[in-house]
């Protein structure tokens, strides 16, 4: 079942976008989820779990990009699927490096921030450095 998950971290949200994003209730929740975000500086959408997405989907990432822009709010896509990121290229957008995101995380401290250094980096490999 497709669904969002918002974090706030301070003045920066991370909504986690999980499913399939092919219909229009779909992608309007995503629309809430983001614009209920008026207090925030930063706003990154974590498409790691977003197995689809159809072209109303896309649509409300531009309209989201423009809500954005006109709120003085960055709007960053992070991590897209395979299948998401070859739609993604039909539409122009930011997708956040790991290197951004490790920046943005740096400035708060968060499970996410925890949980993506351990993804990237997993305690097994980290002990060889040791």
């Amino acid at each position: 079942m497709p669904g969002v998950h918002v974090d706030k971290f301070g003045e920066m949200a991370i909504i986690e976008c999980v499913g399939r994003f092919v219909r229009p209730e779909t992608a309007l929740k995503l629309r809430d989820a983001v614009t209920s975000q008026t207090d925030t500086h930063v706003v990154v959408l974590d498409l790691t779990e977003m197995r689809a997405i159809g072209s109303g989907g896309l649509g409300v990432l531009v309209l989201l990009q423009r809500w954005a822009q006109d709120h003085g709010i960055r709007f960053k896509l992070f991590n897209p699927s395979k299948p998401v990121q070859d739609k993604l290229k039909h539409i122009s957008c930011e997708i956040a490096t790991l290197e951004q995101m490790m920046t943005l995380l740096s400035r708060v401290d968060s499970g996410y921030a925890r949980a993506l250094i351990e993804s990237q980096f997993p305690l097994h490999r980290l002990s060889q450095y040791s």
